[in-house]
């Protein structure tokens, strides 16, 4: 979500993300835009991570697997969505407090595009951390053929507004 807030008479600078307050349960959020991913994506994130299995960068043992292909790593994906959701969900977080539920019901291929969309499963009040709160959410990721790829929920800490960073007085954000 983005917004744009008046620094000084006649400037403004934009903001991002939701406050703990604009969370509403039951509110679906659809990232986009989507990304197609492709070898290289897969093959750097592979080599990142040192991933050493060959079916994610060795495209002879691909062809002899059920998949007849190489698959995109599942970590790869799970990342891709995590950072889709940000602008919409975690922009302000001051920590991701935990994932759980991941769930790759269905490959990804180089060439997929991924879209993502995140509904709000809950929210509370932090009791130990005044101006700040936990939301519940779970990302749903699908492929350009409307196939769910990843399933996964995460709980994050997420300031009220006048909590945040930028709502402290001299900010740069």
């Amino acid at each position: 979500m983005k917004t744009v807030k008046e620094v000084a008479p006649g400037r403004y600078r934009e903001t991002f993300g939701r406050y703990y307050d604009d969370f509403v349960v039951g509110d679906v959020y659809e990232h986009r835009p989507g990304k197609t991913v492709t070898e290289a994506d897969n093959h750097l994130f592979t080599l990142l991570t040192l991933n050493t299995h060959p079916l994610h960068f060795d495209a002879e043992y691909g062809k002899q697997t059920e998949f007849g292909r190489n698959l995109v790593v599942s970590t790869y994906t799970l990342a891709l969505l995590i950072g889709m959701s940000v602008s919409d969900c975690s922009q302000k977080a001051i920590a991701n407090l935990g994932m759980d539920e991941v769930k790759f019901p269905a490959p990804v291929f180089a060439g997929d595009t991924i879209y993502g969309e995140s509904e709000v499963l809950a929210k509370r009040e932090s009791q130990s951390r005044p101006g700040q709160g936990i939301v519940t959410i779970r990302t749903i990721g699908k492929n350009q053929d409307g196939k769910v790829i990843a399933t996964f929920r995460r709980d994050m800490l997420i300031p009220a507004r006048g909590h945040a960073v930028e709502d402290k007085p001299g900010s740069l954000y």
